[in-house]
């Protein structure tokens, strides 16, 4: 007998249908006592049925000719809305972090702004203390930033990205 799943969006999670596709563009990242890049980045927003959307972010460094110079990050996760309409999104690092955000999605419009509520490092990870991430639907584009705090730096830019949805 095939296994089949009904891949109908959960009601649950239709608030966030907007960041569902594969999305591919670039942006930059920088930090204190961290040279600037420009990066490519790859995202999968996924839905199996259930009231949750899986994520999936692949980046990488560029060089001045956009060619991939080394990968940068990976992020496995789950974007969840709970009960009192607040969006949940739970990432883990293979760098040995997991980041817990908490928000709010503005209502008239595909906005969600986030907030880390925890961060868990192994000991062997950096310093990572906080972090926000806004993401918006701007003429049909995936646009995000991500604000951080870490290695004894207040809360500050870090990265942003435009994501053109592909397929």
């Amino acid at each position: 007998m095939p296994f089949e799943i009904d891949v109908t969006l959960s009601p649950k999670i239709a608030p966030l249908a907007w960041l569902v596709g594969r999305w591919e563009g670039a942006g930059v990242v920088g930090y204190p006592n961290h040279e600037s890049h420009n990066i490519g980045q790859e995202l999968l927003i996924t839905h199996d049925g259930r009231p949750f959307l899986e994520v999936q972010s692949r980046t990488w460094i560029l060089s001045e000719a956009g060619d991939i110079v080394r990968p940068l990050a990976t992020e496995l996760g789950f974007f969840r809305v709970l009960d009192d309409g607040e969006v949940e999104l739970l990432l883990a690092h293979p760098s040995g972090i997991v980041e817990m955000y908490v928000g709010e999605r503005e209502a008239k419009r595909p906005i969600l702004n986030l907030r880390t509520d925890g961060v868990i490092r192994s000991p062997a990870a950096m310093e990572y203390n906080a972090a926000s991430r806004m993401y918006g639907l701007v003429d049909s584009q995936l646009m995000w930033v991500m604000d951080m705090a870490a290695e004894g730096q207040p809360l500050q830019s870090h990265i942003s990205a435009q994501l053109k949805r592909i397929g």
